[in-house]
């Protein structure tokens, strides 16, 4: 059975994925699926792999990830996080790659939450003066 090289989370928006790093060639199964099936368009499994084609270990381990909460967009973003936060913890001369491409910061953004007395976070009900 694989054994765990290393495991750490990444975040993005409400989106929490936990990242198992295993010896193996190349394959990435979320939440029990692989990459593609799991993901709708092309784009997020791009997104999902960026960490590993900078630091050049697209088939020298094996990725697990257990993802919840959010949308795509923010799940392959944790998923992103994720990853380059195990391949930095598992080998530190990564480390230099994945910071200067910007994969180890937590993208903070996230929705303003909504305020009372309008539609939205900012949207201000319609006015009417008669």
């Amino acid at each position: 059975m694989n054994e765990n090289l290393a495991v750490k989370t990444g975040k993005r928006k409400t989106a929490v994925a936990r990242v198992f790093l295993r010896q193996g060639d190349g394959k990435i199964i979320i939440n029990g699926k692989s990459i593609d099936k799991y993901f709708p368009g092309e784009i997020f499994s791009i997104i999902v792999r960026k960490p590993l084609e900078v630091t050049d270990n697209l088939s020298n381990y094996n990725i697990k990830i257990n993802v919840k909460g959010g949308g795509y967009s923010g799940q392959a973003g944790a998923c992103q996080h994720g990853i380059a936060r195990v391949l930095a913890f598992y080998d530190t001369s990564n480390r230099a790659a994945l910071k200067s491409n910007g994969f180890l910061t937590r993208d903070s953004r996230m929705v303003e939450r909504k305020k009372y007395g309008r539609r939205g976070a900012r949207r201000r009900f319609q006015f009417s003066k008669r």
